[in-house]
Order: structure tokens, then sequence, then C-alpha cells
């Protein structure tokens, strides 16, 4: 497979996510933003860059099918607050995943989920948006009853991720000499956007 040729048909409801071949990889890759999520079962991967958001990867690895989302959560009325608007958005990206990949054949039996993202970038920004994103993933996946695979959250650099939700590896990218602030406007962007919104294999560090 090359460039040359198109990429593999999308699942239905992820036709308009960007996708490109990377040559480096060697394989189409679906890029999300904030807000995003996607889920293949052919083989693609999935990247992304992380501020003070969190992604979750989930995959069935029996079958190969997977996918990553991107969320933040808003700070609601009161930061710690434990049910509100800013968990049941955190529910809704975690739930359109999971839903996601048991809709194309996958069985939440066999879940594997690794969790990355919620640096302290924000500065700002008087609470600890990571942080909230930290506890509210390991607090939903302690509910659902779902267990944590692996990990790379926290400290204060912004990250890129790729995903290859077919043998489930995880390349993550420490930003340390991140110049611009389009990262940190772009969350800063999304973080209003949800307030306002209505409500409804190993890790390889390179």
């Amino acid at each position: 497979m090359n460039g040359d040729k198109s990429p593999p048909p999308a699942l239905p409801g992820f036709a308009h996510i960007n996708r490109y071949w990377d040559a480096q990889h060697g394989a189409y890759v679906a890029k999300i933003l904030p807000g995003e999520y996607f889920v293949t079962t052919q083989g693609e991967a999935i990247v992304t860059v992380l501020g003070s958001c969190v992604s979750a990867c989930i995959r069935d690895p029996v079958l190969g099918i997977g996918g990553m989302n991107h969320f933040m959560l808003p700070d609601g009325d009161a930061p710690a607050a434990p049910v509100g608007r800013s968990a049941r958005y955190g529910s809704h990206a975690m739930e359109c995943l999971i839903n996601g990949i048991l809709g194309s054949g996958g069985r939440r039996s066999r879940l594997e989920i690794k969790v990355f993202g919620g640096g302290r970038v924000l500065d700002a920004i008087a609470t600890d948006i990571g942080k909230r994103n930290i506890d509210f993933v390991h607090g939903y996946l302690a509910m659902e009853h779902l267990p944590l695979a692996a990990e790379d959250v926290g400290d204060i650099y912004p990250r890129k991720v790729y995903y290859f939700p077919r043998d489930g590896r995880v390349r993550v990218k420490k930003l340390r000499d991140l110049a611009n602030r389009t990262l940190l406007e772009r969350e800063r962007r999304y973080r209003r956007e949800v307030e306002q919104a209505p409500v409804g294999g190993e890790v390889e560090l390179f």
C-alpha cells in the first residue's frame, strides 16, 4: 500500500475525518481534533496532539478493531463536583468510542484500554484541567469495570500520540520544544465551545 492509493473505506459516520498516507509509519493515518473520535477495522493508525485534553485508545485485540477519542471536560459550576456537565460530556466521549467499537463487532469483555494526555499546559486557567481529565477517565473506567492496560498522563508537556489499533502499539512524543501557541489556543477555544454546547501492545516513547 502506498500514498498513490486511496485510503480504505471509512466506517459510517467517519468520512469527515482527515486521513492521509504516513510514509514514516507505512500506514494510512486518521488525524482527530478535540471533540472527535475515530474507529477503524482496516488497520489504520490514528494520531492526535494533546495538551490538557485526554485521549482513550481502545481496541478489541482479538479482532484488531479499535479507535481513539480526544476530549476535554468543562469546568462546570464547581471543580470538585463529582457529577455534572463535565462528567456527562466525558461519559459521552467514552461511550461514543466504546459503542463504535462494539457496533463494529468488538466485544466489551475483551476491550484493551490505554489513556494519554492530561498535561498541565493551560497555565492561565486556575484549575488544573489536565488533572481533572485524568481523574475523570480513571473514575469512568473504575465505574464501568474496564481495566486500564497502560497510560502516559500528567506532566507539563503536550504530546503527539500515534495509536495502531490492529496490534495495540502506541507511540508518544513529548513536545518539549513546542514554540507556537496554536495548541493552547485551540484547547482554550474548544473548552469554551464545550461549556456553551448543550449537554448531550506497548507504549513507546520517542
